[in-house]
């Protein structure tokens, strides 16, 4: 029997458009033949669609983690409205007849189930790994491309400093921008948006620009030293020398992590059970994305995890959008990303459940109750000017109160507070938003907080995400 609900059919959807269409097609009756085998692991029908003819749709969870959906459909969206409209039309309990599978929707579902038996043995009975064959010459080439780049950043930086950040002017943003592209060159992708992000940061002439300026200054810089020094070492050693697998350095390189790379570095967990605490999507100009971020609680081990998705702007409209999730994951296999706090993970095979019990109590046990010791550990990694600048932290809160004109302070069990206000990431506010909590469940509550520190005042900001109150979630940011 397949269990499915609605937020995890609302999780496999390319875009919210396709859920409003998907369900549409359930609300309008368009699908004339609803069914199922025998098995109960694979839905089918068909779709009354814009043509002469209806379209064959199916569903099918011989691999709960990993379902196929097919259409005879043109839609080059995946799964598409029709494929999808099956799973809410189950959903909403309407009747599925059981019937044999068509001769051809059998026939595919032979193949897939040989090749995944395949799949099975070979994992069973692993054959001796092939040496890695690695083209030496292409990667120090490479490699020597990224120092010579990085050569050129350097002198960039250093001339631009040397004039004095008073003195820039559009001619100066001009040969910033011209070398935002010439690092494209240079396998720099990384450093390229870095620099496109300085340049952002130079057009505001305001005093708070001005000092975030400063502080990507400090970042590239250090980029440039401990790239150089990192490239060198690899090069040195005819690209043997492990990647840089504690840190994000390869990612502000440019580099675009596989997950047979995480998995061969030993970067997966098995069986990691997650439950989403925050999301947010918005338009990082510096990269010339949209960017989809998920937070998540891996309940096992209490470690705040990202999901990040990237979507180009040239193909945002290709690419399946991320969304809020409410219920808890269970992925086959965790990939997780070299760096700090909130490591990014990524997992392709899973299923759902809803939250239980136990789960709510994975965040009590997870918070931090010293304000103290979460200051120190922000602080710690904001030591690192390639860390994650704006690092999130599960916070118990023994009380809120509001202060006046707008303003929270909030205060753990030894009566130390912090006063919570918006730190300009993920695109908005959310401090505006707590007045429509319920105040009871801002007392004895769990917060999870985005912390960023603002050069224009010297401090920590520290923003507020999700309230929790027992098994309630209340989110300011979806």
């Amino acid at each position: 029997m397949i269990e499915v609900t609605a937020a995890y059919a609302d999780s496999l959807a390319p875009n919210s458009a396709t859920i409003k269409n998907a369900q549409g097609l359930v609300q309008k009756k368009k699908f004339v033949g609803l069914y199922k085998s025998d098995t109960g692991d694979l839905l089918f029908g068909e779709c009354q669609g814009s043509g002469s003819s209806n379209y064959s749709t199916s569903a099918d969870f011989a691999q709960p983690e990993k379902p196929v959906f097919r259409c005879t459909c043109p839609s080059r969206q995946f799964p598409c409205k029709h494929s999808l409209g099956l799973l809410y039309a189950y959903i909403n309990g309407q009747t599925f007849t059981e019937a044999p599978v068509p001769e051809e929707l059998a026939a595919k579902r032979e193949k897939a189930e040989k090749r995944a038996e395949k799949k099975e043995q070979e994992a069973a009975n692993p054959a001796p790994p092939k040496p890695k064959k690695t083209n030496t010459s292409a990667l120090l080439k490479k490699i020597n491309a990224q120092l010579e780049g990085l050569e050129r950043l350097d002198k960039l930086l250093a001339n631009l400093i040397g004039g004095g950040l008073g003195t820039v002017d559009q001619k100066t943003l001009a040969l910033i921008q011209g070398q935002v592209k010439e690092l494209g060159n240079y396998y720099l992708s990384g450093a390229q948006n870095e620099l496109r992000r300085l340049a952002l940061l130079l057009e505001d002439s305001s005093r708070s620009g001005y000092e975030y300026a400063i502080e990507q200054l400090a970042s590239m810089h250090a980029l440039i030293k401990k790239g150089r020094s990192y490239l060198q070492a690899r090069a040195d050693s005819k690209g043997e020398a492990p990647p840089d697998t504690e840190t994000e350095l390869e990612e502000w390189l440019g580099r675009a992590w596989q997950l047979a790379e995480l998995k061969e570095l030993g970067l997966v967990r098995e069986k990691a059970e997650l439950m989403q605490l925050a999301f947010a999507s918005w338009d990082d100009v510096g990269r010339q994305e949209f960017v989809d971020t998920g937070f998540w609680l891996e309940l096992s081990t209490a470690n705040i995890h990202r999901t990040v998705q990237y979507r180009p702007y040239k193909a945002a409209r290709h690419i399946r959008e991320d969304d809020s999730f409410m219920e808890v994951v269970k992925s086959k296999e965790l990939y997780v990303y070299p760096g700090g706090l909130n490591r990014r993970v990524r997992f392709e095979e899973w299923t759902s459940r809803p939250p239980e019990a136990a789960d709510w109590q994975a965040v009590a046990d997870g918070a931090c109750r010293s304000y103290g010791e979460a200051l120190k550990t922000v602080r710690n990694q904001l030591k690192n000017p390639l860390a994650q600048r704006s690092p999130a932290l599960l916070l118990h809160v023994a009380e809120t109160r509001a202060t006046g004109q707008g303003g929270y302070v909030i205060r753990d069990g030894s009566g130390a507070e912090l006063a919570l206000e918006n730190t300009g990431e993920l695109g908005r506010g959310t401090v505006e938003l707590l007045p429509f909590v319920p105040v009871e469940l801002l007392q004895d509550a769990y917060l999870l907080v985005l912390f960023r520190h603002r050069p224009e005042l010297g401090r920590l900001a520290v923003q507020p995400l999700t309230v929790i109150h027992r098994d309630r979630m209340v989110r300011l940011l979806y």
